[in-house]
């Protein structure tokens, strides 16, 4: 069975960082590739940034460009999200999800993506 557990989450004020992670089990870890989906109350699931299986290649929403860093530890089965310059536009649960048909440069097809986790909720406040 597969199990995909974010985690980092909280409540933090405008231009406060955050780190998220991911821990997964059940699958190859080294050989998904991963990604990072957030969804606002009233909004569509939207994705925010992926990384390819080796860790190097990258993508990233234009929204969170230049202030989030993906990465991942292969070693540990873990992902991460590091989180700077929040805003309250950041504001929503953040999912981490694992697709081997997905390009990491793109973070597309969505439907690529095979497993999906519960989500940890980031709250900024102004």
């Amino acid at each position: 069975q597969v199990l995909l557990m974010e985690s980092g989450g909280g409540a933090v004020e405008a231009g406060g960082s955050l780190r998220l992670s991911c821990t997964a089990s059940g699958l190859p870890f080294d050989q998904y590739n991963f990604g990072w989906f957030r969804q606002a109350p009233g909004k569509e699931r939207e994705v925010v940034s992926c990384v390819g299986w080796e860790g190097i290649t990258t993508y990233y929403a234009d929204s969170v460009k230049g202030r989030f860093t993906i990465s991942r530890n292969n070693a540990e089965n873990t992902l991460y999200l590091q989180m700077t310059s929040l805003k309250p536009d950041d504001t929503a649960m953040y999912y981490c999800a694992a697709g081997l048909l997905v390009l990491p440069s793109s973070c597309t097809p969505i439907t690529g993506f095979n497993h999906l986790g519960q989500g940890t909720q980031v709250t900024v406040s102004s």
